[in-house]
Formats: structure tokens, sequence, C-alpha cells
């Protein structure tokens, strides 16, 4: 792979101008708690498709009320959500940028819900957490619909892509991992069928070229979690319903056991390598990979395809364009808006 972080890359109907992606990233901001992106996430989100940001993955959209992280969170339960949605594309397209949204529900971590609902009857640790109510089997089949609809509002506010939130602990997660799903029914014999199940309802909303992306942790860090050959097994199944980009992070089920995360520059790229190699599948590659320099050896090394970046873009609303300059690319092509150019 010789391609750079400003070179384009093209997936099926999705065209970037870099490989540069912001990272999905909670606000807290939604101060009217009723889901609807208000004037914060409109500058929040602008300003990055202004400094140069391929593609842009709104935060963590939940599809139902009780299925937010707080009431403070973004929802997309009602088609009354929809013209803010299509407002806030509408601005990230205007400078240039694609926009993705990370479809979600936390399940037993929605910490405002008076009783979670989560695979089984297991708390999530920490004083912040109510213990959960097991969905029933229907329950299950109508939270799949739920997934459903919630991405045809988002394909009907124009979104590029659509994310899946897989990981961190969140519902999708808490169904595939034996740590948090105990059931006895169809959906535990099967970890991974809840997943597919959503995987195959909402390619149905989706155009034919619109790809699916499916974040997940590689690896669960909690002691008795599982390991990346158990991820693989699973993302397996989910990249033959239909998956067709991996965003690869890791844990969140709990606090670390014996095995703990890196937390240094870089270490989820070798997950985010191996499932590229094992699936041969496009991959984003994500955490800590703030320096320019480390983003462009990612996609030039062929660890991964995408570069999402999280708390270098929460300090830098202009990252991209900053790290075209670090790495050489010249101020015509570094997508710097013209009114600023004076700075540069």
């Amino acid at each position: 792979m010789s391609e750079k972080l400003f070179s384009p890359y093209q997936f099926k109907g999705l065209q970037l101008n870099n490989r540069v992606v912001m990272a999905p990233m909670c606000q807290y901001s939604v101060t009217a708690k009723d889901g609807i992106p208000n004037d914060w996430h409109q500058v929040h989100y602008v300003s990055r498709a202004v400094g140069g940001t391929g593609l842009i993955v709104i935060e963590m959209t939940d599809v139902e009320p009780d299925g937010r992280i707080t009431d403070n969170d973004l929802g997309i339960w009602s088609d009354e959500h929809i013209p803010a949605f299509a407002k806030l594309v509408d601005g990230m397209h205007a400078h240039g940028s694609k926009v993705a949204i990370q479809i979600a529900h936390a399940g037993r971590k929605a910490e405002d819900a008076k009783q979670p609902v989560a695979p089984s009857v297991v708390t999530f640790p920490g004083e912040d957490y109510r213990e959960p109510r097991a969905l029933t089997t229907e329950e299950v089949g109508a939270m799949v619909q739920k997934f459903a609809d919630g991405v045809r509002r988002a394909v009907q506010a124009g979104v590029d892509a659509i994310e899946l939130h897989g990981a961190h602990g969140y519902l999708i997660h808490q169904f595939h991992s034996k740590l948090m799903n105990h059931r006895e029914d169809v959906y535990g014999q099967d970890l991974a069928r809840f997943g597919v199940e959503i995987i195959h309802a909402v390619k149905k909303e989706m155009p034919e070229d619109m790809p699916l992306i499916m974040r997940i942790s590689a690896v669960e860090y909690a002691d008795g979690g599982y390991d990346i050959e158990q991820t693989l097994d699973v993302a397996r199944a989910y990249q033959a319903a239909g998956v067709d980009i991996f965003h690869i992070s890791s844990g969140g089920e709990g606090p670390a056991g014996q095995r703990k995360p890196g937390n240094y520059p870089g270490y989820q790229v070798p997950f985010a390598r191996r499932f590229r190699e094992e699936l041969n599948v496009p991959v984003i590659a994500v955490g800590l990979l703030d320096d320019s320099a480390l983003a462009q050896a990612v996609i030039g090394n062929g660890d991964a395809d995408l570069v999402a970046v999280g708390r270098g873009m929460l300090r830098d609303p202009y990252w991209a364009n900053h790290a075209a300059l670090a790495l050489g690319v010249s101020k015509d092509k570094a997508a710097i808006a013209e009114q600023y150019s004076r700075g540069y």
C-alpha cells in the first residue's frame, strides 16, 4: 500500500478527499434532552468540515430515549429529529466533508434510564449504573426494528454512510460478549445473532452503494473477556451479513483485569491490521493517533485504510489542515478555507 493520509479514498458510493476521519465523540450537549442536534452540534461538526476532515462520524445517536448514555445525548427515535440532522449534514457537506452517523443503544450503560435494558441481568460496575432488565425475545426483535427505523431517518437526513456501534460495552457489544450475554434463547445460543439481524434490517433501509461501518472492540480487558480470535469469528458473521468497513477499537465492557489497554499512541493499530488481513476488508484505525506522522505511517504501512482522530480534533478543529501542512502538502491542496488562507 503506497497511499498516504491525504490521498483520496473511495469505497462503493463514498468518495473522500482524504483518509482522515473524525471519530465519534459524545458531546453530552442536548440541553433540551429531546435528542435533537442544536447550535453546539452545528458549530462543533461544521468547524471540523471547514478544517478539512475527509469523513466526519456524528457521535453516538440512540434509537430510543432510554438507549442514551445520558439524557443529554443525541437521538433518532422520531421523524421529528430528521430536519435538524439534515441541517447538520448539509452544513458539513457545504465544506467538503462526507458524513457518517453512529447508530446505537447504550443497553446496560444507560445512566439516566430508570431501568436500563440488556441481554441479561448483569449490571455494569460502578455507582452510576442501575441493574438492567433482560429484554424478552420479542423485545429483542422490536429493538432490531428500532435500529432500522433510526437508519431510515439518518438516510433521509442525507448521510453518506452508517456506523453501527458494536463496541465499548453498548448493546450490540453486550449481545456478542459472553461476559454480558447469559441468555438461553436463540440470542444466547448464537452471540452474533442480534448484530446480524440488525445488519440485515438496516441494509434494507440504505442505498445499495452506501457503506455500512461497524465499530467493534477487538478485545475485552475485563477478566474472562474475549480475545481477538473470538472477535474475528463474530466479525466474520457481521461481514457476511453486510458490514463493509470495520472501525477497530477495544474495551469498554468494564474495568480492566489482568489484561490492560496499552494507552500509548497506536496501541490499537495491530488490531486494525489483523482485521484487515484476516477479513480482507477496509478498516478504520483509531486510538491516540493524533500525531500526523504516525497517522501517515498507519496508512503508508498498510495497517488501515482510514485513520480516526478523536482527542486531537477536540483540541483543534483544523487538525486535518494542520496535519496536511506538517506532512508537506502544499497550501493550495490542503483544503484551507480561503477566508483563513492569510493565516498560513
